[in-house]
Formats: C-alpha cells, sequence, structure tokens
C-alpha cells in the first residue's frame, strides 16, 4: 500500500467500533517505542486513558476522528471532554506515511471546529518537548506553552509540556 493519499481516498470516521482503542494502543506503543525510544510504561499510560475515555465517553461532549485508508487505521485524534467547558485533546497519532500530506491538518480543522460548536471555551493538550513537528501544528492553531515538568514516565528522562488555548 503506498503512503500517498489523496484526501478523498481518506475516510474520517467518527465512531468507535470494536477492535479501534486496542489498534490505537498498539500504534503509539510501536510508533513511540521505534520514533521516540519510548518504554512499555508509555503504552500503558495510553491503555489507561483510552479506557478511561471511553467508560466516561459522552457523545454530546467527547468525539474522535478515526482516519482510514482502504479500511486500515492511519491516524487518530480524541477530544476529551474535562470539566468547566475545558476539553483534552488526546492520541493524536498519524503513521508516518501518512504525514506531510495535510492529514494533521485535516484532523486538527475537525477537532477545532467541533470543539467551538460543541461550546468548549478552553482547550488543552500534554505532549514531549520531542514532538517539535506537533508543536509547530499546536502553535499554529494558537495553542500556547503554559507548564513543563520532567519526566521519566516513558522510560527515559525528557520534558513534558503543556499547551492550552481559549476559545471565544
Amino acid at each position: 500500500m503506498s503512503g500517498t493519499a489523496t484526501p478523498n481516498k481518506i475516510l474520517i470516521r467518527t465512531e468507535l467500533e470494536p477492535g479501534d482503542l486496542g489498534y490505537i494502543i498498539h500504534l503509539h506503543g510501536l510508533l513511540y517505542r521505534t520514533e521516540q525510544n519510548f518504554g512499555i510504561g508509555f503504552e500503558v499510560y495510553v491503555a489507561k486513558g483510552l479506557a478511561e475515555f471511553y467508560l466516561q465517553y459522552d457523545p454530546k461532549k467527547d468525539r474522535v476522528w478515526i482516519a482510514e485508508m482502504e479500511g486500515r487505521i492511519i491516524g487518530f485524534l480524541a477530544l476529551v471532554h474535562r470539566p468547566e467547558e475545558t476539553a483534552q485533546l488526546r492520541y493524536f497519532l498519524l503513521l508516518p506515511e501518512y504525514r506531510g500530506q495535510g492529514l494533521g491538518k485535516r484532523l486538527m480543522d475537525l477537532f477545532m471546529s467541533w470543539a467551538d460548536s460543541a461550546g468548549y471555551k478552553h482547550l488543552y493538550l500534554w505532549t514531549t518537548n520531542e514532538q517539535q513537528t506537533a508543536i509547530a501544528l499546536y502553535q499554529r492553531y494558537g495553542f500556547q506553552l503554559t507548564e513543563e515538568k520532567v519526566s521519566e514516565t516513558f522510560g527515559k528522562r525528557l520534558s513534558e509540556q503543556k499547551y492550552e488555548k481559549r476559545l471565544v
């Protein structure tokens, strides 16, 4: 399968199906091990967070965007509701062969539009200092660095960073 995809060949769905959560956990573990040398603690972190997301899922407040090409998941993004008109961006992932083709921007556009229409006033996300390409994308959408802490949660020492954006 080629990594070159035209936008009209990529399906983006917003409903979870059986197998999606396990596959997203698997992809995170695999890609972050390969690209960032993260340990299994990261995969556990993602698994716990996705379980929490599913158990508290409210279709009026939460949303997923699952990008598929020929039935294969190639990207994922979730909006997780939090208290006080706040939403968290989580689990943003694109397979390497689909990066640099506008799919990340397309998913972020959908995320931002839905967050606004759902009435959220505040958005935030956590990432690491190593995710420079993702950070640049978040900053283009107006997210600003507000917090930073040293962490070894993912099997190596790095800096976790919180980015926030106010809507309205």
